[in-house]
């Protein structure tokens, strides 16, 4: 079973709706500065298509970006992380959280479980 592409059914190519994502999130600029950085390439979106972008494929980059870190990472020799055990409690129950988090203090990878 092949994958469907989360793209299929807009008009712009991936590589822009990627650039104008990620120039939001990396940059400390507004919707409307990468709205105009866009325009000056000879993009012509809106803001409020950056906004939808950014709420549909943010968190489809994120967890590529995590996936690579992660691979980066592994390639060092005295890479190094840990695993944190939280409780929280999620509709009046108390579940434990489990994170694995790395040197800088990067989430890595979390799960919920309601038993040990």
């Amino acid at each position: 079973m092949t994958k469907r592409s989360p793209f299929r059914y807009f008009k712009t190519s991936p590589e822009i709706i990627r650039l104008a994502v990620m120039l939001y999130v990396r940059f400390p600029l507004s919707l409307r500065n990468v709205e105009d950085l866009l325009h000056e390439r000879g993009i012509e979106i809106s803001h409020e298509t950056v906004r939808f972008w950014w709420n549909r494929f943010g968190p489809i980059f994120a967890v590529e970006i995590r996936k690579k870190r992660v691979q980066q990472m592994r390639a060092y020799s005295n890479w190094q992380w840990h695993l944190d055990e939280v409780f929280v409690k999620i509709n009046g129950e108390t579940h434990h959280l489990w994170r694995a988090v790395d040197r800088e203090g990067e989430v890595l990878e979390s799960y919920v479980t309601k038993r040990r």
